[in-house]
């Protein structure tokens, strides 16, 4: 099975970092402003790209306050069904540390390259946010 990588370094509190991972409200915030659903363990999100249902349905696995978040797709491309989105949190010299890793991909199709280019950006929109900057969740993110 395949994964996307990336490690993103936050000057913020663990703590603030993970409300904005593991919230549909702190999701919004970075990702795509519309996402609707439960964030508590075993709950379900809906995330919205427009269009008249969400882009992708996940169900939330793992919540470790401060150091994990882990979704399981359920409803998406049909690419993203069975994967697993896992955030991983630590403290590092006064900054949090994500390590984020989205595995299961079948095969590494250009898809997967299309959405670890995005992931990357996305990331960046939640750092930017969190450091007091601008944050570009969909529909605001560049188009690329």
């Amino acid at each position: 099975m395949e994964a996307i990588r990336h490690r993103v370094s936050i000057d913020s509190p663990t703590s603030s970092v993970y409300d904005a991972i593991a919230t549909p409200e702190g999701v919004a915030s970075w990702w795509t402003q519309h996402v609707e659903g439960d964030g508590a363990l075993g709950g379900k999100l809906e995330f919205w790209f427009g269009g008249d249902r969400p882009g992708a349905t996940a169900e939330v696995t793992a919540l470790d306050p401060g150091h994990r978040v882990e979704w399981r797709v359920i409803d998406g491309p049909a690419e993203w069904i069975g994967t697993t989105i896992t955030f991983d949190l630590r403290d590092v010299d006064d900054a949090t540390v994500v390590m984020f890793t989205h595995a299961g991909w079948r095969e590494p199709v250009e898809f997967m390259h299309h959405c670890s280019t995005r992931w990357g950006y996305f990331l960046l929109s939640l750092r930017a946010g969190l450091q007091g900057g601008q944050s570009t969740p969909w529909p605001h993110d560049d188009k690329f």
